[in-house]
């Protein structure tokens, strides 16, 4: 598994080792030590899955305060996800950051 940072506070992209053969591929989504390990220690607790068959689609943003702020893990199994994070945590040292999945990574 690799885990990337990203210029958000909090936010990593996470990927999973894929092992393939000619029926198709395996890989494990969560492990809960190894994203222990990789220094992601949240209560996972819920396992969600959309899908929208067409293009373009928009599933929206989502705002939360605790006590029921969640934790996101996003997954695309094929095609792709354009995901913007937006950082609304005051006090947060990203607060006011506005990424998209393609800015993320730190180079």
């Amino acid at each position: 598994m690799n885990v990337l940072k990203t210029n958000l506070q909090d936010v990593r992209i996470v990927e999973t080792d894929v092992f393939g053969d000619h029926r198709g591929f395996f890989t494990e989504t969560y492990t809960k030590n190894k994203f222990i390990a990789a220094g992601i220690d949240n209560n996972f607790t819920q396992d969600n899955q959309s899908l929208s068959v067409e293009p373009g689609v928009l599933r929206g943003m989502h705002y939360q305060l605790a006590p029921y702020a969640q934790t996101k893990l996003l997954r695309a199994i094929t095609g792709v996800i354009y995901d913007v994070l937006v950082d609304v945590r005051k006090g947060s040292p990203t607060y006011g950051g506005l990424k998209s999945i393609f800015d993320f990574l730190m180079i």
